[in-house]
């Protein structure tokens, strides 16, 4: 993801779940035991289809959830394939083209990036230059890194206790991480990926080449990245209150 660009987007996206989210423990339960977080059974070939991540592949329609599991989806470790997959689904997701143009509207509005210039070009630059800083976090961070260093890059999603706990769950992710062993250890992926990235993205970003502004832009990517760990924790709490339907045929909203 964009740092930078992003900040005023997930917050608001974060506002919702502390609006709307539902404090019944029933309800709790139901989002936790619904269809949609049930393993589906296998096909015709014996082999089980991925199941559908908890709240659905997208979170708002935007946000993609793909690598968000609940502890009873989890049938062993991921093979090096599977990581890249997730990456790749993150990275190329249809919404994230449309997010990636507003973005970079809102950059060239803003003047980010001042050396890209304006009009055609200028937009054009951070489009491209922003969609790859997208690609490489998640290649980084959910394929290459986890693959070498053994880690799952999936987020286990906890789907129980009080908001706090829960928000607190959900940023320590940045900071502890599965292993395909079935241990735990501290998330090299998330920093080592992220700081890989951001070095990388030198080569394409004339303005902010110091080691101030390399910091700066790893410190906002590790931060959204925990707060989008929030959102994928959150929100199938949030869909079920918002979006589904009573059992009686009512709509919840």
């Amino acid at each position: 993801m964009i740092p930078g660009k992003h900040t005023q987007w997930t917050f608001a996206l974060v506002s919702l779940i502390f609006i709307f989210l539902p404090n019944s423990p029933a309800l709790a339960q139901r989002v936790q035991t619904s269809p949609e977080t049930q393993t589906p059974a296998a096909n015709e070939t014996g082999t089980p289809p991925d199941p559908e991540p908890p709240g659905g592949k997208r979170v708002l329609g935007v946000l993609p959830n793909y690598r968000t599991v609940d502890q009873s989806q989890v049938t062993g470790p991921l093979r090096a394939g599977q990581k890249f997959a997730i990456a790749s689904k993150d990275s190329f997701d249809y919404p994230l083209v449309v997010l990636s143009a507003a973005l970079a509207g809102l950059g060239q509005w803003t003047n980010q990036n001042p050396s890209f210039g304006q009009g055609t070009g200028g937009f054009s630059k951070r489009l491209v230059t922003g969609f790859t800083d997208q690609t490489l976090g998640n290649i980084m961070t959910e394929g290459l890194f986890p693959s070498m260093l053994h880690q799952d890059p999936r987020y286990y999603r906890r789907g129980e206790g009080s908001i706090w706990l829960r928000t607190a769950y959900a940023c320590s992710r940045l900071l502890v991480t599965p292993t395909d062993s079935g241990g735990r250890t501290f998330n090299y992926s998330e920093w080592g990926g992220n700081a890989a990235a951001t070095a990388i993205s030198n080569m394409y970003y004339p303005d902010g080449r110091t080691a101030g502004a390399n910091l700066e832009k790893l410190g906002m990517q590790i931060g959204l990245d925990g707060l989008a760990n929030v959102l994928k924790e959150f929100w199938p709490d949030v869909k079920h209150r918002l979006f589904e339907r009573n059992q009686d045929g009512t709509s919840r909203h």
